[in-house]
Protein backbone atom coordinates (compact mmCIF):
# COMPACT_ATOMS: atom_id res chain seq x y z
CA UNK A 1 0.00 0.00 0.00
CA UNK A 2 1.22 3.45 -0.87
CA UNK A 3 1.75 6.13 1.73
CA UNK A 4 1.22 9.84 1.56
CA UNK A 5 -1.83 11.67 0.27
CA UNK A 6 -1.11 13.33 -3.03
CA UNK A 7 -4.72 12.72 -4.09
CA UNK A 8 -7.77 10.80 -2.96
CA UNK A 9 -7.12 7.31 -1.68
CA UNK A 10 -7.90 4.76 -4.36
CA UNK A 11 -9.67 1.52 -3.43
CA UNK A 12 -9.72 -1.41 -5.83
CA UNK A 13 -12.68 -3.81 -5.84
CA UNK A 14 -12.17 -7.15 -7.57
CA UNK A 15 -13.46 -10.70 -7.64
CA UNK A 16 -14.23 -13.54 -10.00
CA UNK A 17 -17.05 -13.55 -12.54
CA UNK A 18 -20.41 -13.58 -10.75
CA UNK A 19 -18.92 -12.77 -7.33
CA UNK A 20 -21.02 -9.62 -6.95
CA UNK A 21 -18.45 -6.84 -7.31
CA UNK A 22 -21.03 -4.49 -8.80
CA UNK A 23 -23.48 -5.07 -5.93
CA UNK A 24 -20.75 -4.19 -3.44
CA UNK A 25 -19.86 -1.07 -5.41
CA UNK A 26 -23.51 0.03 -5.44
CA UNK A 27 -23.44 0.13 -1.64
CA UNK A 28 -20.31 2.28 -1.70
CA UNK A 29 -22.09 4.48 -4.23
CA UNK A 30 -24.97 5.01 -1.80
CA UNK A 31 -22.36 6.15 0.73
CA UNK A 32 -21.26 8.81 -1.75
CA UNK A 33 -18.10 7.09 -2.95
CA UNK A 34 -17.55 7.43 -6.74
CA UNK A 35 -17.00 4.17 -8.64
CA UNK A 36 -15.01 3.79 -11.86
CA UNK A 37 -15.81 0.58 -13.73
CA UNK A 38 -12.62 -0.52 -15.46
CA UNK A 39 -14.49 -3.31 -17.25
CA UNK A 40 -17.07 -0.92 -18.72
CA UNK A 41 -14.32 1.47 -19.77
CA UNK A 42 -12.39 -1.36 -21.43
CA UNK A 43 -15.47 -2.36 -23.42
CA UNK A 44 -15.95 1.24 -24.57
CA UNK A 45 -12.30 1.58 -25.54
CA UNK A 46 -12.50 -1.57 -27.64
CA UNK A 47 -15.65 -0.29 -29.35
CA UNK A 48 -14.66 3.29 -30.21
CA UNK A 49 -10.85 3.68 -30.20
CA UNK A 50 -9.91 3.23 -33.86
CA UNK A 51 -6.26 2.57 -33.05
CA UNK A 52 -7.20 -0.18 -30.59
CA UNK A 53 -9.70 -1.65 -33.08
CA UNK A 54 -7.10 -1.93 -35.83
CA UNK A 55 -4.52 -3.47 -33.53
CA UNK A 56 -6.97 -6.00 -32.07
CA UNK A 57 -7.83 -7.18 -35.58
CA UNK A 58 -4.11 -7.45 -36.36
CA UNK A 59 -3.38 -9.42 -33.19
CA UNK A 60 -6.15 -11.99 -33.70
CA UNK A 61 -5.66 -12.14 -37.48
CA UNK A 62 -9.27 -11.50 -38.45
CA UNK A 63 -11.90 -8.74 -38.52
CA UNK A 64 -13.86 -8.84 -35.27
CA UNK A 65 -15.79 -5.69 -36.21
CA UNK A 66 -17.62 -6.90 -39.32
CA UNK A 67 -20.95 -5.73 -37.89
CA UNK A 68 -19.60 -2.38 -36.72
CA UNK A 69 -19.07 -3.47 -33.11
CA UNK A 70 -16.68 -5.88 -31.45
CA UNK A 71 -17.78 -9.51 -31.66
CA UNK A 72 -17.10 -10.25 -27.99
CA UNK A 73 -18.18 -13.87 -28.21
CA UNK A 74 -15.65 -14.56 -30.95
CA UNK A 75 -12.93 -12.61 -29.13
CA UNK A 76 -13.58 -14.67 -25.99
CA UNK A 77 -13.24 -17.89 -27.96
CA UNK A 78 -9.91 -16.72 -29.36
CA UNK A 79 -8.26 -15.39 -26.21
CA UNK A 80 -9.54 -17.42 -23.27
CA UNK A 81 -7.54 -20.45 -24.33
CA UNK A 82 -4.58 -18.51 -25.69
CA UNK A 83 -2.65 -16.63 -23.02
CA UNK A 84 -0.36 -15.01 -25.60
CA UNK A 85 -3.28 -13.38 -27.42
CA UNK A 86 -4.95 -12.46 -24.12
CA UNK A 87 -1.82 -10.70 -22.88
CA UNK A 88 -1.42 -8.81 -26.15
CA UNK A 89 -5.01 -7.55 -26.12
CA UNK A 90 -4.79 -6.60 -22.45
CA UNK A 91 -1.51 -4.75 -23.00
CA UNK A 92 -3.31 -2.59 -25.57
CA UNK A 93 -6.40 -1.82 -23.54
CA UNK A 94 -5.21 -1.52 -19.94
CA UNK A 95 -2.93 1.53 -20.35
CA UNK A 96 -5.79 3.44 -21.98
CA UNK A 97 -8.18 2.46 -19.18
CA UNK A 98 -5.65 3.50 -16.52
CA UNK A 99 -5.21 6.85 -18.24
CA UNK A 100 -8.98 7.37 -18.23
CA UNK A 101 -9.09 6.42 -14.55
CA UNK A 102 -6.47 9.01 -13.65
CA UNK A 103 -8.36 11.72 -15.55
CA UNK A 104 -11.62 10.69 -13.86
CA UNK A 105 -10.05 10.46 -10.40
CA UNK A 106 -8.64 13.99 -10.65
CA UNK A 107 -12.17 15.34 -11.06
CA UNK A 108 -13.57 13.67 -7.93
CA UNK A 109 -14.00 15.40 -4.58
CA UNK A 110 -14.89 12.43 -2.35
CA UNK A 111 -12.44 11.35 0.39
CA UNK A 112 -11.66 8.21 -1.63
CA UNK A 113 -12.60 6.64 -4.95
CA UNK A 114 -13.11 3.10 -6.22
CA UNK A 115 -11.83 1.24 -9.26
CA UNK A 116 -13.94 -1.84 -9.94
CA UNK A 117 -12.00 -4.36 -12.05
CA UNK A 118 -12.50 -8.08 -12.64
CA UNK A 119 -8.82 -8.65 -13.48
CA UNK A 120 -7.36 -6.02 -11.18
CA UNK A 121 -4.28 -8.04 -10.21
CA UNK A 122 -3.67 -9.46 -13.67
CA UNK A 123 -3.86 -6.01 -15.28
CA UNK A 124 -1.36 -4.30 -13.01
CA UNK A 125 -4.00 -2.22 -11.23
CA UNK A 126 -2.39 -2.75 -7.79
CA UNK A 127 0.15 -0.16 -8.95
CA UNK A 128 -2.76 2.25 -9.45
CA UNK A 129 -4.80 1.67 -6.28
CA UNK A 130 -3.87 1.94 -2.59
CA UNK A 131 -6.04 -0.76 -1.04
CA UNK A 132 -7.94 -3.74 -2.43
CA UNK A 133 -11.19 -5.54 -1.63
CA UNK A 134 -11.78 -9.03 -2.99
CA UNK A 135 -15.41 -10.11 -3.25
CA UNK A 136 -16.02 -13.86 -3.00
CA UNK A 137 -19.06 -16.12 -3.31
CA UNK A 138 -19.75 -19.86 -3.63
CA UNK A 139 -19.08 -21.17 -7.15
CA UNK A 140 -22.61 -22.46 -7.69
CA UNK A 141 -24.15 -19.11 -6.77
CA UNK A 142 -21.73 -17.37 -9.12
CA UNK A 143 -22.62 -19.70 -12.00
CA UNK A 144 -26.36 -19.13 -11.50
CA UNK A 145 -25.89 -15.34 -11.36
CA UNK A 146 -23.92 -15.24 -14.61
CA UNK A 147 -26.28 -17.57 -16.49
CA UNK A 148 -29.23 -15.48 -15.32
CA UNK A 149 -27.76 -12.21 -16.61
CA UNK A 150 -26.13 -13.43 -19.82
CA UNK A 151 -26.48 -15.82 -22.74
CA UNK A 152 -23.60 -17.99 -21.55
CA UNK A 153 -24.02 -21.69 -20.91
CA UNK A 154 -22.91 -23.33 -17.68
CA UNK A 155 -19.81 -24.74 -19.37
CA UNK A 156 -18.91 -21.32 -20.80
CA UNK A 157 -19.18 -19.78 -17.34
CA UNK A 158 -17.05 -22.53 -15.82
CA UNK A 159 -14.46 -22.06 -18.57
CA UNK A 160 -14.19 -18.35 -17.77
CA UNK A 161 -13.82 -19.14 -14.09
CA UNK A 162 -11.00 -21.56 -14.83
CA UNK A 163 -9.21 -18.85 -16.78
CA UNK A 164 -9.40 -16.33 -13.96
CA UNK A 165 -7.20 -16.01 -10.90
CA UNK A 166 -8.45 -18.08 -7.95
CA UNK A 167 -10.11 -16.48 -4.92
CA UNK A 168 -7.23 -17.65 -2.72
CA UNK A 169 -4.70 -15.91 -4.96
CA UNK A 170 -6.70 -12.68 -4.86
CA UNK A 171 -7.24 -12.84 -1.12
CA UNK A 172 -3.50 -13.17 -0.47
CA UNK A 173 -2.97 -9.82 -2.20
CA UNK A 174 -5.97 -8.00 -0.71
CA UNK A 175 -6.54 -5.77 2.30
CA UNK A 176 -10.19 -6.72 2.74
CA UNK A 177 -12.48 -9.63 1.82
CA UNK A 178 -16.27 -9.45 1.44
CA UNK A 179 -18.33 -12.64 1.45
CA UNK A 180 -21.26 -12.19 -0.94
CA UNK A 181 -23.42 -15.31 -0.74
CA UNK A 182 -27.15 -15.54 -0.14
CA UNK A 183 -26.42 -16.05 3.56
CA UNK A 184 -24.15 -13.02 3.94
CA UNK A 185 -25.12 -9.39 4.40
CA UNK A 186 -22.80 -7.15 2.40
CA UNK A 187 -23.98 -3.80 3.78
CA UNK A 188 -22.41 -4.25 7.26
CA UNK A 189 -19.20 -5.46 5.62
CA UNK A 190 -19.07 -2.42 3.33
CA UNK A 191 -19.83 -0.04 6.22
CA UNK A 192 -16.99 -1.52 8.27
CA UNK A 193 -14.50 -1.05 5.41
CA UNK A 194 -15.82 2.45 4.71
CA UNK A 195 -15.29 3.45 8.33
CA UNK A 196 -11.80 1.91 8.39
CA UNK A 197 -10.75 3.83 5.29
CA UNK A 198 -12.15 7.13 6.56
CA UNK A 199 -10.33 6.58 9.86
CA UNK A 200 -7.08 5.96 7.99
CA UNK A 201 -7.58 9.04 5.79
CA UNK A 202 -8.15 11.21 8.89
CA UNK A 203 -4.83 10.08 10.32
CA UNK A 204 -3.11 11.25 7.13
CA UNK A 205 -4.54 14.77 7.19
Amino acid sequence: MKTGKESALKLGVTGGIGSGKTSVCRVFGVLGIPVFSADAEAKEVMDIDTGIILRINTIVGKNLYANGRLDRVELAKLIFNNNRLLEKVNSLVHPVVFSRFREWENKQTAPYVIMEAAILFESGSPEVVDRVITVVAPIEERVIRVIHRSNLTREQVMERMRNQMSDNERIKQSDYVIQNSENDLIIPAVLKIHEDILKYINTMI
